[in-house]
């Protein structure tokens, strides 16, 4: 069975509807577990021929390892840059003459520098592989990293200040309070600066980016509170676009402003 499509840059130009890794198309290369795919300039030594003078002859090879897929970068000077475009910015870089790198996104963009262009092509990782419930190790149950309640209003305040960057823009400055007060008044009318202001102040303590009030040590004083919140949040996808739902009108008019 496959685990990892490839829609090459010609589908993607021609605007084909591929549906997503649920739906085949004409244009998709699909690989199994073990199955190798090199792509270059050459159409006689790659299976995805990419017809760029700017490219390599011989510029890549994927190969699908199950649920995800390795790159090698067969190019002696140029860097492959692959990004999640679900993931606000979240990328990796694969340098020249790079073998095997893992590739950890279900959506990928391979992004390849050629002359003055930038060719793109992308790879879906659509096999999920999940452990059966009750198959592990009897006993207490792991407390979880980060323990957050989507009911209440801190995450509102939370979503609120991530939803910039989960819009597609990665690298948009983050909304002032004055903007998030704004942003949660219709559900949230009695909303104002301090109380939005004490939420991102609390969430700072829940999430563990300083003491809290209680602790001997209050430790040092937190500057960037919310670029360190984003940056917390986007990187461990406490807060998902999905989650952006939360801002509402419904949504946000639920649960206490303390959490």
């Amino acid at each position: 069975m496959y685990s990892i499509i490839v829609v090459p840059p010609q589908a993607l130009a021609e605007g084909h509807d591929s549906g997503g890794p649920d739906h085949s198309g004409p244009d998709q290369l699909r690989l199994a577990p073990g199955e190798r795919l090199t792509f270059g300039r050459s159409p006689a030594a790659n299976d995805l021929a990419i017809d760029h003078e700017g490219v390599s002859r011989t510029a890549g090879e994927i190969t699908a390892q199950g649920a995800f897929w390795i790159l090698t970068n067969l190019s002696s000077h140029q860097t492959y840059v692959v990004e999640n475009p679900e993931g606000a910015g979240e990328h990796i870089k694969v340098g020249p003459g790079r073998v095997d790198a893992p590739v950890p996104f279900e959506f990928s963009r391979v992004v390849l520098p050629a002359g003055g262009d930038l060719l793109h092509f992308e790879v879906w990782a659509p096999r999920h592989d999940v452990l059966r419930t009750g198959s592990g190790p009897e006993g207490a149950t792991t407390r979880p990293a980060f323990s957050l309640d989507r009911t209440k209003r801190y995450f509102a305040v939370l979503a609120a200040l991530c939803e910039p960057r989960l819009r597609g823009a990665p690298h948009a400055p983050l909304p002032t309070v004055e903007q998030v007060v704004e942003r949660l008044r219709p559900g949230w009318p009695s909303a104002n600066r301090a109380a939005v202001q004490w939420n991102i102040d609390y969430l700072a303590v829940k999430l563990r980016l300083k003491p809290g009030p209680d602790e001997a040590d209050a430790g040092p004083r937190l500057n960037g509170k919310k670029e360190a919140l984003v940056s917390l949040a986007l990187r461990f996808d406490l807060v998902r676009e999905d989650d952006l739902v939360v801002l509402s009108t419904r949504a946000a008019s639920r649960g206490g402003v303390r959490g």
